[in-house]
């Protein structure tokens, strides 16, 4: 009887530890120049995807709505049963789902993976709720668009999503993915490409 009683309890510790477990495998590199983000796991390149990071440049400061660069984590996965499209407001779904490029619509959709700082000057980054998130103005990814966060169309995202878990590492850059060891050893065509200017951010 004993042991019947103590099962719901096993398994409850069981279900969190194995939740609290970091992703250690997966990594993120985000480029501003190619607006373009790099999935690696256990070191080699992966997947790349188009993006969208800050239309007013580069930085942490508060209020700023910029990108802000630097080590990172996934510290929250959410949204990860909503259907393509849905749409969120501050975290919660609203019940509404947009079509790619709905006419004058620009919220949160899909997927959002909030990060967190680990460097001493953007520690505030997941207080300013920077996220990778899904957006419905798909058309202006591979530009900067964003008010600090990193866009994804809608697949992309939810791609990523699946792929990777809360603590995988992320780190936004400067310069081109091409520059990295990562970047070099990608052969995705998308790499190739001619990076920003980023004379203005």
């Amino acid at each position: 009887m004993k042991i019947f009683l103590l099962l719901p309890v096993l398994v409850l510790l069981f279900s969190s530890c194995a939740s609290s477990r970091k992703d250690t495998r997966n990594k993120i590199l985000v480029s501003v120049a190619d607006q373009e983000l790099l999935l690696t796991r256990d070191g080699k390149p992966v997947k790349s995807y188009p993006v969208s990071t800050s239309k007013f440049g580069l930085g942490s400061k508060a209020g700023s709505n910029r990108t802000p660069l630097g080590n990172h984590e996934i510290a929250k996965k959410i949204g990860g049963r909503a259907p393509s499209g849905a749409v969120f407001k501050s975290r919660v779904r609203t019940g509404e789902i947009l079509k790619p490029n709905a006419k004058g619509r620009d919220p949160i959709v899909s997927r959002i993976m909030w990060l967190a700082g680990k460097d001493s000057y953007n520690r505030n980054t997941f207080s300013r709720y920077i996220y990778i998130h899904g957006t419905p103005v798909e058309y202006k990814i591979g530009q900067p668009a964003s008010y600090g966060c990193i866009r994804m169309k809608s697949r992309d995202i939810i791609d990523l999503y699946n792929k990777v878990g809360e603590g995988a590492g992320v780190k936004i850059i400067r310069h081109s993915l091409s520059t990295t060891p990562e970047g070099r050893k990608y052969n995705g065509a998308s790499l190739s490409k001619k990076p920003y200017s980023l004379a203005n951010l």
